[in-house]
């Protein structure tokens, strides 16, 4: 028997922004991310080709955010459903250990436990 469910969704990109890591300005939300790359959206659309150097603030229990400096290839870039912004993907090129951290902690948090039999 199917019983719908009504799950709160996540708008990841509310909550983490992207920098240019060089001038601190803003460039964009995190839309996903994994292992190998993220996608970016954007009010402009990214130079697909080009590398970029990109800043995550993640915030900490501490209060102060986390600095988290990558550097990614734009692999393709193109309007998004919404009117005004672009998607565009990232091939990471380098990046540190504390971004692994971040893709499985979010993958953790949006990935539901399987429900126990007598649930």
């Amino acid at each position: 028997m199917y019983i719908e469910r009504r799950i709160e969704r996540h708008q990841l990109p509310y909550y983490l922004q992207v920098f240019n890591r060089h001038t601190g300005q803003p460039i964009g939300y995190l839309g996903n991310v994994s292992e190998h790359g993220l996608m970016l959206i954007s009010q402009l659309p990214m130079l697909v080709g080009a590398d970029f150097e990109l800043q995550l603030k993640i915030p900490t229990a501490s209060g102060g955010p986390q600095l988290l400096n990558i550097t990614a290839n734009c692999m393709w870039s193109r309007e998004d459903e919404t009117p005004g912004n672009y998607d565009s993907g990232f091939e990471l090129t380098q990046s540190c250990a504390v971004y692994a951290e971040l893709v499985e902690a979010l993958r953790s948090y949006f990935t539901f436990s399987q429900l126990s039999a007598s649930a």
